[in-house]
């Protein structure tokens, strides 16, 4: 791929220097569109209210729509006046099984929660497709924004490229973006080169000996023994089997063996286990790994061995030039002291990764801690207790459509 020119070779062009202007007449509708999703949070890959809202929000703009047919997905496609490639913006709408506890006014009127800040994205990308529709004139090519449904499983983005999104244009997008809120400074965004979020693996084992009395353990096999020393097998992997510099978490959240009775020996025992990896391939073989000492420890304690290992999402990579480049945007816009690079990556994970492994792009983190908040002690993403400050949307409505419109521009200029 050429290298992605930056903003610094030509210069950042006035309209973006202007889009942190013009956002602001739509900042009220942006937070009642968000407060609107908060109240009414949907899960999984089923959101018709939600997909519904993201349509009405985007009624009477030059926008050909796409719905998806398996799940509540939007994708629209902005066509710009002269011809050019297509850079794709993301925005996931899906909330979580959380019961809020966060005191806001516009709290969840169900038993789910947007704690981790979905309703800001999808609220933030409908301001970034208002802002670039209002500039089709002078775009080069054709803007996708993809509203995903599922984030937060079963997964949404792998279903939308599977329906078409990469080719809705006619041809690959040729760069994408995606911005997701955090508990840091309000409207601080921090990129990072190469993999900012970890694959996410899940496994579950199983030890399956002869159940018996607990007073004559001899005449049983007791399959509690080996599913401890695997759950000690595979901390120890992580360190003996895996570079310190590709890192490994394996963390086991789940053990069941026996029954209701403290004295009767279950002839199953198992366990569950969350994985997350830096690279696809450390992340599989992982799984390869369990699946060894699983087989080995159970043989030497006469009981049998099932592993089953799963990806539910790869891990999430910026392209290095296009995380340069989203960063040099990102300055002209924000300000220098609003970009920063951040020091690692971190071990959540994302399905936007999906997209982010067919075309080269880079995914942000910005702040939007709530003023009367100290970002070093605000509840994080996930939790019941979870606030984001919505006077960030104007800011993450600039950024997305800066990000899109600069790199068609550089695009035209070759």
């Amino acid at each position: 791929m050429a290298a992605v020119p930056t903003t610094t070779q030509t210069g950042l062009a006035e309209t973006t220097r202007r889009f942190a202007e013009e956002v602001l007449p739509l900042a009220t509708s942006l937070r009642e569109l968000r407060r609107d999703l908060h109240r009414h949070p949907e899960l999984g890959n089923h959101l018709p209210r939600t997909q519904a809202a993201v349509l009405a929000a985007l009624e009477g703009l030059p926008l050909r729509i796409v719905e998806g047919e398996s799940l509540s997905s939007v994708v629209a496609v902005l066509e710009g006046a002269r011809p050019g490639p297509a850079v794709l913006l993301r925005g996931d709408m899906d909330a979580l099984p959380v019961r809020e506890n966060s005191g806001e006014e516009f709290s969840s009127l169900n038993e789910n929660m947007h704690a981790c800040g979905h309703d800001l994205h999808t609220a933030g990308l409908v301001g970034a497709a208002r802002l670039l529709s209002a500039h089709r004139e002078e775009l080069a090519g054709s803007i996708v924004f993809m509203f995903q449904p599922g984030e937060e499983g079963p997964g949404g983005a792998q279903p939308m490229i599977e329906e078409g999104l990469l080719q809705v244009t006619g041809e690959r997008p040729v760069a994408a973006y995606g911005i997701h809120v955090m508990p840091r400074g309000s409207g601080l965004a921090v990129y990072r080169p190469g993999p900012i979020m970890a694959g996410s693996y899940v496994l579950s084992a199983s030890m399956k000996g002869k159940g018996g009395h607990g007073s004559t353990p001899s005449a049983s096999v007791d399959p509690v023994p080996p599913l401890v020393e695997f759950v000690g097998a595979l901390q120890a992997a992580v360190t003996r089997e895996f570079n310190v510099f590709d890192p490994v978490v394996a963390t086991v959240t789940q053990l069941r063996a026996g029954g209701d009775a403290p004295n009767v020996i279950g002839d199953m025992a198992s366990c569950g286990a969350t994985v997350r990896a830096m690279t696809r391939q450390t992340g599989e073989r992982f799984g390869e790994v369990a699946e060894r000492l699983a087989a080995g420890i159970a043989a030497a304690h006469g009981c049998e061995a099932e592993v089953r290992y799963e990806v539910v999402y790869p891990p999430t990579a910026s392209d290095p030039a296009e995380a340069e480049f989203a960063a040099a945007t990102l300055r002209g816009v924000l300000g220098e002291e609003k970009v920063v690079e951040a020091p690692h990556a971190v071990m959540g994970s994302e399905d936007f990764s999906y997209v982010l492994e067919q075309v080269p792009g880079a995914f942000i983190f910005m702040g939007a801690a709530p003023p009367d908040v100290d970002p070093a002690e605000a509840a994080v993403n996930h939790s019941a207790e979870a606030r984001f400050d919505d006077a960030v949307l104007p800011t993450q409505a600039a950024a997305l459509a800066a990000l899109a419109f600069e790199r068609l521009a550089r695009a035209e200029e070759g």
